[in-house]
Protein backbone atom coordinates (compact mmCIF):
# COMPACT_ATOMS: atom_id res chain seq x y z
CA UNK A 1 0.00 0.00 0.00
CA UNK A 2 2.85 2.38 0.81
CA UNK A 3 4.12 1.85 -2.89
CA UNK A 4 1.19 2.43 -4.25
CA UNK A 5 0.92 6.20 -2.38
CA UNK A 6 4.62 6.54 -3.27
CA UNK A 7 4.03 6.46 -6.92
CA UNK A 8 1.67 8.90 -7.82
CA UNK A 9 3.79 10.98 -5.25
CA UNK A 10 6.82 10.91 -7.37
CA UNK A 11 4.95 11.06 -10.54
CA UNK A 12 3.49 14.14 -9.29
CA UNK A 13 7.19 15.53 -8.07
CA UNK A 14 8.74 14.60 -11.73
CA UNK A 15 6.01 16.33 -13.39
CA UNK A 16 6.54 19.76 -11.44
CA UNK A 17 9.99 19.04 -12.40
CA UNK A 18 9.79 19.06 -15.80
CA UNK A 19 7.50 21.53 -16.01
CA UNK A 20 9.58 24.26 -14.17
CA UNK A 21 12.91 22.80 -17.06
CA UNK A 22 10.16 23.53 -19.72
CA UNK A 23 9.91 27.04 -18.40
CA UNK A 24 13.42 27.75 -18.06
CA UNK A 25 14.15 26.30 -21.49
CA UNK A 26 14.80 28.16 -24.90
CA UNK A 27 12.20 26.25 -26.75
CA UNK A 28 10.29 28.83 -29.00
CA UNK A 29 6.67 29.84 -28.46
CA UNK A 30 3.70 30.65 -30.65
CA UNK A 31 3.60 34.07 -31.59
CA UNK A 32 -0.16 34.61 -30.21
CA UNK A 33 0.75 32.22 -26.75
CA UNK A 34 3.79 34.52 -26.07
CA UNK A 35 1.63 37.87 -26.87
CA UNK A 36 -0.73 36.90 -24.38
CA UNK A 37 1.89 36.52 -21.77
CA UNK A 38 3.67 39.87 -22.43
CA UNK A 39 -0.09 41.70 -22.32
CA UNK A 40 -1.29 40.32 -19.54
CA UNK A 41 1.86 40.16 -17.32
CA UNK A 42 1.08 43.56 -15.76
CA UNK A 43 -2.80 42.57 -15.37
CA UNK A 44 -2.62 38.51 -13.56
CA UNK A 45 -1.23 38.13 -10.63
CA UNK A 46 1.55 36.31 -9.43
CA UNK A 47 -0.37 32.78 -8.76
CA UNK A 48 -2.22 33.37 -12.40
CA UNK A 49 1.28 34.01 -14.04
CA UNK A 50 2.95 30.70 -12.24
CA UNK A 51 0.22 28.90 -13.84
CA UNK A 52 0.60 30.23 -17.25
CA UNK A 53 4.00 29.50 -17.66
CA UNK A 54 3.96 26.40 -16.51
CA UNK A 55 0.99 25.31 -18.86
CA UNK A 56 1.87 27.42 -21.87
CA UNK A 57 3.55 24.48 -23.64
CA UNK A 58 0.39 22.74 -23.60
CA UNK A 59 -2.08 24.88 -24.61
CA UNK A 60 -1.98 24.77 -28.23
CA UNK A 61 -3.02 21.09 -27.68
CA UNK A 62 -5.75 21.81 -25.55
CA UNK A 63 -6.92 24.73 -28.54
CA UNK A 64 -6.58 21.63 -30.97
CA UNK A 65 -8.45 19.37 -28.35
CA UNK A 66 -11.48 22.10 -27.93
CA UNK A 67 -11.82 22.71 -31.53
CA UNK A 68 -13.08 26.03 -33.64
CA UNK A 69 -16.44 25.84 -32.28
CA UNK A 70 -15.96 25.96 -29.22
CA UNK A 71 -12.33 28.12 -28.97
CA UNK A 72 -14.99 30.84 -30.46
CA UNK A 73 -17.69 30.05 -27.56
CA UNK A 74 -15.08 30.59 -24.80
CA UNK A 75 -13.51 33.67 -26.59
CA UNK A 76 -16.74 35.04 -26.64
CA UNK A 77 -17.41 34.95 -23.08
CA UNK A 78 -13.86 36.19 -22.14
CA UNK A 79 -14.26 39.46 -24.24
CA UNK A 80 -17.89 39.62 -22.43
CA UNK A 81 -16.12 39.09 -18.78
CA UNK A 82 -13.78 41.96 -20.04
CA UNK A 83 -10.58 39.80 -19.88
CA UNK A 84 -10.30 39.61 -16.36
CA UNK A 85 -6.67 39.38 -15.30
CA UNK A 86 -5.34 39.91 -18.63
CA UNK A 87 -6.77 36.13 -19.49
CA UNK A 88 -7.02 35.40 -23.28
CA UNK A 89 -7.90 32.62 -25.22
CA UNK A 90 -4.34 30.93 -24.71
CA UNK A 91 -4.02 31.91 -21.14
CA UNK A 92 -7.43 30.06 -21.05
CA UNK A 93 -5.76 26.76 -22.44
CA UNK A 94 -3.12 27.22 -20.41
CA UNK A 95 -4.94 27.28 -16.96
CA UNK A 96 -7.27 24.71 -18.01
CA UNK A 97 -3.90 22.06 -18.93
CA UNK A 98 -2.72 23.11 -15.51
CA UNK A 99 -5.78 22.97 -13.32
CA UNK A 100 -6.66 19.74 -15.10
CA UNK A 101 -3.50 18.32 -14.21
CA UNK A 102 -3.86 19.08 -10.61
CA UNK A 103 -7.14 17.95 -10.60
CA UNK A 104 -7.04 14.46 -11.64
CA UNK A 105 -3.67 13.81 -10.43
CA UNK A 106 -4.78 14.90 -7.02
CA UNK A 107 -8.23 12.13 -7.66
CA UNK A 108 -5.85 10.28 -8.11
CA UNK A 109 -3.95 10.06 -4.91
CA UNK A 110 -7.66 10.38 -3.18
CA UNK A 111 -8.67 7.01 -4.49
CA UNK A 112 -5.77 5.78 -3.66
CA UNK A 113 -6.50 7.10 -0.47
CA UNK A 114 -9.66 5.79 -0.14
CA UNK A 115 -11.41 9.38 -0.35
CA UNK A 116 -14.09 9.23 -2.84
CA UNK A 117 -15.64 12.55 -2.00
CA UNK A 118 -12.55 14.63 -2.03
CA UNK A 119 -11.62 12.72 -5.74
CA UNK A 120 -14.74 13.80 -7.02
CA UNK A 121 -14.34 17.40 -5.61
CA UNK A 122 -10.69 17.64 -7.12
CA UNK A 123 -12.16 16.27 -10.57
CA UNK A 124 -14.98 19.22 -10.55
CA UNK A 125 -11.95 21.65 -9.49
CA UNK A 126 -9.56 20.44 -13.37
CA UNK A 127 -12.89 20.77 -14.66
CA UNK A 128 -14.51 23.25 -13.80
CA UNK A 129 -12.81 26.11 -11.55
CA UNK A 130 -11.25 28.34 -14.34
CA UNK A 131 -15.16 28.32 -15.75
CA UNK A 132 -16.43 29.57 -12.09
CA UNK A 133 -13.88 32.83 -12.63
CA UNK A 134 -15.01 33.80 -16.40
CA UNK A 135 -18.65 33.49 -14.76
CA UNK A 136 -18.15 35.56 -11.82
CA UNK A 137 -16.24 37.90 -13.96
CA UNK A 138 -19.27 38.30 -16.48
CA UNK A 139 -21.62 38.72 -13.56
CA UNK A 140 -19.78 41.74 -12.02
CA UNK A 141 -19.26 43.57 -15.22
CA UNK A 142 -22.53 43.10 -16.41
CA UNK A 143 -23.80 44.54 -13.26
CA UNK A 144 -21.34 47.70 -13.37
CA UNK A 145 -22.63 48.44 -16.51
CA UNK A 146 -25.93 48.32 -16.28
CA UNK A 147 -25.62 50.62 -13.13
CA UNK A 148 -23.74 52.91 -14.95
CA UNK A 149 -25.50 53.23 -18.23
CA UNK A 150 -28.53 55.38 -17.28
CA UNK A 151 -26.77 57.82 -15.76
CA UNK A 152 -23.89 58.35 -18.53
CA UNK A 153 -27.15 58.48 -21.12
CA UNK A 154 -28.04 61.66 -18.80
CA UNK A 155 -24.78 63.12 -18.82
CA UNK A 156 -24.20 62.00 -22.91
CA UNK A 157 -27.35 63.73 -23.40
CA UNK A 158 -27.08 67.14 -21.31
CA UNK A 159 -23.63 67.43 -23.28
CA UNK A 160 -25.04 66.57 -27.06
CA UNK A 161 -27.47 69.09 -26.08
CA UNK A 162 -25.52 71.81 -25.77
CA UNK A 163 -23.84 71.65 -29.26
CA UNK A 164 -20.84 69.19 -29.34
CA UNK A 165 -21.79 66.44 -32.06
CA UNK A 166 -22.64 62.50 -30.89
CA UNK A 167 -19.23 61.32 -31.57
CA UNK A 168 -17.19 64.57 -29.93
CA UNK A 169 -19.51 64.28 -27.28
CA UNK A 170 -19.16 60.66 -26.58
CA UNK A 171 -15.36 60.75 -26.57
CA UNK A 172 -15.68 63.51 -23.77
CA UNK A 173 -18.14 61.74 -21.01
CA UNK A 174 -16.26 58.49 -21.67
CA UNK A 175 -13.27 60.43 -20.62
CA UNK A 176 -15.03 61.02 -17.26
CA UNK A 177 -15.88 57.61 -16.14
CA UNK A 178 -13.95 54.29 -15.02
CA UNK A 179 -14.34 50.95 -15.35
CA UNK A 180 -15.96 48.71 -17.57
CA UNK A 181 -18.67 50.58 -19.62
CA UNK A 182 -15.83 53.26 -20.08
CA UNK A 183 -13.52 50.58 -21.24
CA UNK A 184 -16.27 49.53 -24.16
CA UNK A 185 -16.51 52.74 -25.31
CA UNK A 186 -12.81 53.50 -26.00
CA UNK A 187 -12.42 50.31 -27.99
CA UNK A 188 -16.20 51.48 -29.68
CA UNK A 189 -14.41 54.84 -30.42
CA UNK A 190 -11.18 53.50 -31.35
CA UNK A 191 -13.06 51.28 -34.19
CA UNK A 192 -15.11 54.29 -35.13
CA UNK A 193 -11.23 56.14 -35.64
CA UNK A 194 -9.67 52.99 -37.86
CA UNK A 195 -12.85 53.33 -40.33
CA UNK A 196 -15.30 50.76 -39.03
CA UNK A 197 -18.49 52.79 -39.32
CA UNK A 198 -20.84 53.79 -35.95
CA UNK A 199 -23.66 51.22 -36.55
CA UNK A 200 -20.88 48.20 -37.23
CA UNK A 201 -19.14 49.56 -33.99
CA UNK A 202 -22.10 49.33 -31.74
CA UNK A 203 -22.99 45.93 -32.91
CA UNK A 204 -19.78 44.46 -31.46
CA UNK A 205 -20.13 46.62 -28.43
CA UNK A 206 -23.77 44.53 -28.42
CA UNK A 207 -22.05 41.39 -28.99
CA UNK A 208 -18.98 41.97 -26.41
CA UNK A 209 -21.90 42.24 -23.81
CA UNK A 210 -24.13 40.24 -22.00
CA UNK A 211 -26.32 42.65 -21.15
CA UNK A 212 -30.10 43.44 -21.67
CA UNK A 213 -29.79 47.19 -21.22
CA UNK A 214 -26.88 47.54 -23.34
CA UNK A 215 -28.81 45.41 -26.69
CA UNK A 216 -31.91 48.08 -26.01
CA UNK A 217 -29.27 51.01 -25.52
CA UNK A 218 -28.04 50.08 -29.63
CA UNK A 219 -30.95 48.83 -30.47
CA UNK A 220 -32.85 52.79 -29.90
CA UNK A 221 -29.68 54.56 -30.76
CA UNK A 222 -29.87 52.68 -34.46
CA UNK A 223 -33.62 53.25 -34.62
CA UNK A 224 -33.45 56.44 -33.93
CA UNK A 225 -30.57 57.52 -36.86
CA UNK A 226 -33.07 55.84 -39.04
CA UNK A 227 -36.22 57.55 -38.59
CA UNK A 228 -34.39 60.77 -37.69
CA UNK A 229 -35.34 61.47 -33.91
CA UNK A 230 -33.29 63.61 -32.38
CA UNK A 231 -30.20 62.53 -30.49
CA UNK A 232 -31.18 63.86 -26.93
CA UNK A 233 -34.57 62.59 -27.05
CA UNK A 234 -33.64 59.31 -28.10
CA UNK A 235 -30.66 59.13 -24.93
CA UNK A 236 -33.26 60.90 -22.55
CA UNK A 237 -35.69 58.55 -23.51
CA UNK A 238 -33.37 55.01 -23.42
CA UNK A 239 -32.40 56.23 -19.59
CA UNK A 240 -35.60 56.78 -18.53
CA UNK A 241 -36.69 53.56 -19.44
CA UNK A 242 -34.11 51.73 -18.37
CA UNK A 243 -34.93 53.14 -14.49
CA UNK A 244 -38.03 52.58 -14.96
CA UNK A 245 -36.82 48.83 -15.90
CA UNK A 246 -34.43 48.85 -12.85
CA UNK A 247 -37.87 49.49 -10.51
CA UNK A 248 -39.66 47.03 -12.21
CA UNK A 249 -36.59 44.06 -11.55
CA UNK A 250 -36.07 45.78 -7.68
CA UNK A 251 -39.88 45.29 -7.05
CA UNK A 252 -39.78 41.85 -8.34
CA UNK A 253 -36.69 40.51 -6.18
CA UNK A 254 -38.39 42.08 -3.26
CA UNK A 255 -41.44 39.84 -3.89
CA UNK A 256 -39.41 36.71 -4.32
CA UNK A 257 -37.78 37.71 -1.49
CA UNK A 258 -40.46 37.64 0.75
CA UNK A 259 -41.51 34.12 0.60
CA UNK A 260 -38.37 33.20 0.82
CA UNK A 261 -38.01 34.93 4.43
CA UNK A 262 -41.15 33.73 5.59
CA UNK A 263 -40.21 30.19 4.64
CA UNK A 264 -36.47 30.67 6.46
CA UNK A 265 -38.84 32.07 9.91
CA UNK A 266 -41.37 29.23 9.80
CA UNK A 267 -38.62 26.73 9.44
CA UNK A 268 -36.18 27.35 11.73
CA UNK A 269 -36.87 30.84 14.20
CA UNK A 270 -40.48 29.59 15.00
CA UNK A 271 -40.11 25.97 16.29
CA UNK A 272 -36.39 27.46 17.57
CA UNK A 273 -38.61 30.12 19.59
CA UNK A 274 -41.26 27.86 20.91
CA UNK A 275 -38.59 25.55 21.64
CA UNK A 276 -37.04 27.93 23.88
CA UNK A 277 -40.46 29.00 25.11
CA UNK A 278 -41.40 26.04 26.50
CA UNK A 279 -38.22 24.88 28.06
CA UNK A 280 -38.04 28.02 29.53
CA UNK A 281 -41.53 27.66 31.11
CA UNK A 282 -40.31 24.25 32.84
CA UNK A 283 -37.52 25.44 34.36
CA UNK A 284 -39.26 28.14 35.44
CA UNK A 285 -42.33 26.32 37.37
CA UNK A 286 -40.19 24.43 39.68
CA UNK A 287 -41.21 21.13 38.50
CA UNK A 288 -39.61 18.44 39.76
CA UNK A 289 -39.14 16.24 36.42
CA UNK A 290 -37.54 12.99 38.42
CA UNK A 291 -40.95 12.81 40.39
CA UNK A 292 -42.65 12.67 36.69
CA UNK A 293 -40.28 10.52 34.94
CA UNK A 294 -40.02 7.76 38.28
CA UNK A 295 -36.35 8.99 38.77
CA UNK A 296 -35.11 10.33 41.81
Amino acid sequence: MGLLLALPAAAGVAGVCYGIALCRSGTKLPPDLALALEVGATRTTAVGSAVDRLGMRYAPLVLRMMGEKRVARVRTRIDRAGNPGGLTVDRYAARRAVYGALGFGGALVMLLKGQLVLAVLLVVFGLFWIEVGIWAAVRERRDAIERTLPDFLDVLAVVVSAGLGFRQALDRVAERYEGPWSDELRITLRQMDMGVSRRQAFDDLRKRNDSEQVARFVTALQQGEELGTPIVDTLIGIATDMRRTDAQQARRRAARAVPKATMVITTFMVPGTMILLIAGFFLGSGMDFGAVTGGR
